[in-house]
Formats: C-alpha cells, structure tokens, sequence
C-alpha cells in the first residue's frame, strides 16, 4: 500500500504524520529516524484498523500536490 507521509523539520528534530490516517504521528533526531518512526507508525496504525476500514482506506486514492500561490508583500 502507498501512503503519503509529511517529514517536518522543528528545533526539536523531524516531526512525521501520515495525512491519511487522523492520529498516525512520529519523530525523530533525524530525518532517517523519524522516516523509520512513521513507517512503524502506519504499520501498527492499520494493523488496529477494522476490515471494513482497511477496505475503505485501500480503496481510497488521493495525492499530495505541489501549488503555487501568490504572496503579497
């Protein structure tokens, strides 16, 4: 399954969470930490999930797109 994953990084370290699963949250030291982290994260995240709602979530498709917006000064 192919999940999107959103690695921020914070004077703390690197903050992850998975967009599509509400909750699905990890970090880390670094970048690679924190990427191992969320990957665990969503395995165990599913793992908890009812039939029905791994049905929903594998049948779900979205995307996340770069945009470009305007900014005033």
């Amino acid at each position: 399954m192919l999940l999107n994953a959103i690695i921020e990084k914070d004077e703390n370290g690197y903050f992850a969470y998975v967009p599509a699963l509400s909750g699905c949250v990890s970090c880390g030291e670094t970048y690679e930490e924190a990427l191992t982290n969320i990957i665990e994260a969503t395995e165990l995240y599913i793992e908890s999930l009812q039939e029905n709602e791994k049905y929903t979530l594998l049948t779900k498709n979205s995307a996340i797109v770069p945009i470009e917006v305007q900014i005033n000064a």
